[in-house]
């Protein structure tokens, strides 16, 4: 396939914009590697990784690829300064921050050599991520899977609000899975985009079978944004959702909401299958997803969709 070139394949030296998110309990060393040895971006999850598990699973994806691939690491983790010593020991050169702010670990990384790219929901949060030396932010919309903003702001709107925002490069995300709605997001002026739910249903995922089943099964309007009030969450309809939306709407305490939430259901949910406790956390573009696929051959697709799209003007059928 042909390569492309832009600020974000120049920054992390890959042939294509496109970066596979760092979903929990989905994006190990066997998804970021494939991935990074299909040409895109792979990420490493950390998030749902003790600390001597991230490094085992650094190791193991250096291993088997020899380009570029980075850890994604959420700055609310409870043991955020082990991952970063790991990351840094590890030589890892490409980081991205979500669930924090950034000036708290931007510039350690920067000082390590490492390229540093936050996740934002907003254009006020992409400029602090300017500001704290980030090379890059992705700009998540509110159709994506798993913690969201609270702002609800769509991808269509929040791109070009954060292009206008700040001047480094932007890379898009939320309700992402093809190669037209790349292109459209390219059109927008996003330099690459960022896929989760894509890759959640990719053979490499080390999500659980059922789980990325039920996302083969998702109709529109099957995922919601909930738990505001604590850390929204966009989640597939269960009954473990169902429980959550009868609570808030009766106006259940952050505390009820916590204790609801309790602990190892993101787990028990997309790691071990569980589909009627577990919190099963997805985008709104798992609507579109009918098969799963090897993950290389997801980035060849979306690539091809691409430069098709890019071609040739939309037809109607």
């Amino acid at each position: 396939m042909a390569t492309f070139s832009n600020r974000i394949t120049e920054l992390f030296s890959i042939q294509y914009p496109i970066i596979q998110g760092g979903m929990i309990w989905a994006s190990g060393w066997k998804l970021a590697s494939a991935v990074s040895n299909a040409g895109g971006l792979g990420l490493i999850g950390s998030g749902s990784m003790y600390p001597d598990v991230l490094r085992e699973h650094i190791r193991k994806c250096r291993a088997v690829t020899s380009r570029p691939f980075g850890v994604n690491v959420p700055l609310l983790y409870p043991d955020i300064e082990k991952h970063i010593a790991i990351i840094i020991e590890e030589g890892v050169k490409i980081v991205f921050t979500s669930a924090g702010n950034p000036r708290t670990w931007t510039s350690k990384l920067k000082e390590a050599g490492i390229t540093v790219v936050h996740v934002v929901s907003s254009s006020k949060f992409a400029q602090k991520a300017e500001e704290a030396g980030c090379d890059a932010v992705v700009a998540e919309g509110f159709e994506a899977g798993g913690h969201n903003g609270r702002e609800e702001t769509t991808t269509l709107v929040l791109i070009p609000a954060v292009i206008n925002a700040v001047k480094i490069p932007v890379i898009a995300a939320g309700g992402i899975a093809t190669g037209r709605q790349m292109l459209a997001a390219m059109i927008l002026g996003a330099e690459g985009v960022q896929m989760g739910s894509r890759f959640v249903a990719s053979e490499e995922a080390s999500s659980h079978i059922d789980f990325k089943k039920a996302v083969l099964n998702t109709a529109e309007g099957d995922t919601q944004l909930v738990l505001k009030q604590v850390t929204p969450v966009r989640l597939l309809k269960n009954e473990f959702y169902t429980q959550v939306n009868e609570a808030e709407l009766r106006g259940a305490s952050k505390e009820e909401l916590i204790q609801l939430l309790g602990r190892g259901r993101s787990k028990k949910g997309m790691f071990e299958g569980d589909l009627k406790e577990g919190e099963l956390e997805i985008g709104q573009v798992s609507a579109f997803l009918h098969e799963i696929l090897p993950a290389g051959q997801i980035v060849s697709k979306v690539w091809e969709e691409f430069m098709s799209g890019l071609a040739k003007p939309v037809k109607k059928t």
